[in-house]
């Protein structure tokens, strides 16, 4: 590493760099590992005390992977996948924050993070072709590159509901859950939001809590979770993959393990196509949804088909009418949402102690200060209100940052007309910014995003390293490009049921938010090939000064 890694003291008290990242979770990390070993001087900046991004913030019960843990890692170096050994195959999210916390500290990467530092502002100055970055504090960072690693799923729909700061109990949301010790026991508590996130905990309180009120709106469909623990032969064995891992995670469909490999669904007998359904159900992961057959994204008879063999599968558990209307369903297609894997969820409204509250047709409109008030007057009393509510995805992060461009422009402004990037990794009238999880790209919802999220910071750092080679400052993708791209990304988008569907996929979860899929759904591979390509031709679609 050069010793040029050191910070300078700009103009006005600043402190002046090559490049600040926004984050220090999967990305961030990563990022500013590669940028330190090119010899830049580079800092990253978190909010939290502490690294691990997602997995810092989300440590609510029952918070755990829902992508493989040998597969949810770094890969760039065998030394480091090899130096950790997970305990199951879904583990939770403390062995998950102590696992980040091994990767920061085997690259010795604190020292180059500023914790506790939120960026409220970030001002792009055309005259010196650097930006002016501000935290909260006062501090401001000069630099020539600002790469945001701020994550698809961090900035949370958390004051949705008149009063909240009337209520006289406790009221969390997941994303905010304290690092002390939360006691359930015997409380009256009530969760909203039934999503991946709703789910987990749900099940997870259940048998602690005197009393349940789960609020429902939108029925989920729903996966059961393999996961059994990992002695020293599993953990032998996963490892012994590195090498394979390595070659074909970044080139399948998600970034998982698996892929669409049964050929065209119409072409499979009616048994093979049941044969498949129940091996990818018990498979007990992900793999239902993403190697299945591709064609649930794009044709109504086979997604009704594997529709139907997941609904087949939760009535068998649910046997009520009542939860089965309400629980299972019926207006769009498995896998146009996120699927959330579950461990006896569904078993869970069976128990005395929980009671299942629709809020479709009867919505909530406030919080009083003893609990949840519907609009028909019904008052349900709660000791602790659980915000299961889920995230302004994708976008969020960085409108809740006054980000401004060429001429003053507004990021929160333009995308609050139009959510538009080119490629997910920069977004024209803001030069020398590159984002990560950011929309138009496989990493905003469609990917294992460790996948993902290693191929975006890799084509950053090679970036930056060609302008570094060509001895110019400043680049910005062009107007005729991003328009390329995102044309691109919606002819694919809207070839597919997804766009059909209203979902945090479609940013159909916050009012106002221009509907468009938020995630390139052309896969994970194609999305690699194509980043490729324009670094080949020099990065085509760039422009440089």
């Amino acid at each position: 590493m050069s010793d040029k890694n050191t910070t300078a003291q700009g103009t006005g008290g600043s402190t002046r760099l090559d490049a600040l990242i926004i984050g220090a979770g999967v990305a961030g990390l990563y990022q500013l590992h590669q940028l330190r070993e090119q010899g830049l001087s580079v800092k990253a900046v978190d909010t939290a005390t502490g690294v691990g991004g997602t997995w810092y913030w989300n440590r609510y019960p029952g918070a755990k992977f829902d992508s493989e843990s040998y597969i949810y890692q770094y890969l760039f170096s065998e030394d480091l996948y090899k130096g950790w050994s997970w305990s199951q195959r879904f583990p939770g999210q403390a062995e998950i924050e102590t696992w980040m916390n091994y990767v920061a500290d085997r690259l010795d990467l604190r020292k180059d993070i500023d914790f506790g530092t939120t960026v409220a502002s970030a001002h792009f100055n055309e005259a010196t072709g650097r930006w002016a970055v501000t935290a909260g504090s006062g501090k401001v960072y000069d630099v020539q590159y600002l790469v945001s690693c701020t994550g698809m799923l961090s900035a949370p729909m958390a004051n949705l509901f008149p009063g909240q700061d009337r209520f006289k109990g406790r009221i969390f949301h997941t994303s905010r859950w304290p690092k002390e010790p939360i006691d359930l026991t015997g409380k009256r508590v009530g969760v909203v939001g039934n999503g991946a996130t709703g789910i987990q905990v749900i099940q997870t309180i259940a048998s602690q809590v005197g009393e349940l009120k789960v609020f429902v709106r939108s029925p989920q469909y729903i996966t059961p979770m393999n996961n059994p623990a990992y002695g020293p032969a599993e953990v032998a064995a996963y490892k012994a993959r590195f090498e394979e891992l390595q070659k074909t995670l970044p080139h399948t469909f998600s970034g998982f393990e698996y892929d669409f490999e049964n050929g065209p669904w119409a072409e499979l007998s009616p048994a093979r196509r049941r044969e498949i359904l129940e091996d990818n159900w018990k498979n007990g992961s992900l793999k239902l949804w993403l190697a299945t057959c591709v064609e649930m994204f794009t044709d109504e008879a086979a997604s009704h088909e594997v529709s139907e063999f997941v609904r087949e599968k939760m009535r068998e558990r649910l046997k009520d009418p009542r939860l089965c209307e309400l629980l299972i369903p019926t207006d769009y297609g498995f896998g146009t949402h996120r699927v959330p894997l579950e461990t006896r969820y569904l078993e869970v409204y069976h128990q005395p102690n929980v009671e299942l509250v629709s809020v479709k047709h009867n919505r909530i409109v406030e919080v009083t200060p003893e609990g949840v008030k519907l609009a028909d007057g019904t008052v349900y009393e709660l000791d602790v209100l659980i915000l299961a509510t889920g995230f302004d995805a994708g976008s969020g992060a960085l409108t809740r940052i006054d980000i401004r461009g060429r001429g003053g422009r507004s990021l929160k402004d333009d995308w609050n007309r139009d959510i538009r990037t080119t490629m997910g990794l920069q977004v024209h009238g803001y030069p020398n910014l590159f984002t990560t999880g950011a929309p138009l790209a496989p990493s905003a919802a469609l990917c294992n995003m460790t996948t993902c999220l290693q191929q975006q910071t890799e084509w950053i750092t090679r970036c930056i390293a060609h302008l570094r080679q060509k001895g110019v400052s400043v680049i910005e993708a062009t107007a005729e490009f991003e328009d390329a791209w995102v044309k691109h990304h919606d002819e694919l988008a809207n070839a597919t049921l997804v766009t059909k569907t209203d979902s945090w996929y479609m940013g159909s979860n916050v009012e106002g938010k221009p509907r468009r899929l938020l995630s390139y759904i052309g896969g994970v591979g194609t999305y690699r090939q194509k980043c490729d390509e324009v670094a080949a031709q020099g990065y085509a679609g760039f422009a440089m000064s």
